[in-house]
């Protein structure tokens, strides 16, 4: 691989490469394609031999509301430190605006 295609793929996958860091790579990308390449062929033998599972269908439920609203607030509430209404109260750690 050039020089010149490793800075643009870099450049692509917006990383900055030192000239160490570029030779490297042309030396590595090639090894890296090639399995690729056979993983992607194994990939094709193997829907080859299996093109289809069986039928397809969708297997999503409809949304169901299993709890009531609220049902678990007071328990929740309970288990916290302090809380006033329906909130936890934390110690205020930033000071934004003040």
């Amino acid at each position: 691989m050039q020089k010149q295609d490793i800075v643009a793929l870099a450049t692509l996958a917006r990383i900055e490469l030192s000239e160490t860091e570029i030779t490297a790579f042309s030396m590595e990308l090639p090894a890296i394609l090639e399995y690729v390449g056979a993983v992607q062929s194994m990939v094709a033998e193997t829907e080859a031999v299996n093109p289809d599972l069986g039928p397809r269908y969708n297997v999503f439920r409809t949304d169901v509301v299993s709890v009531t609203p609220e049902a678990h607030t007071a328990d929740i509430l309970g288990q916290m430190p302090e809380a006033r209404d329906r909130y936890m109260v934390v110690k205020k750690i930033l000071n934004v605006g003040d």
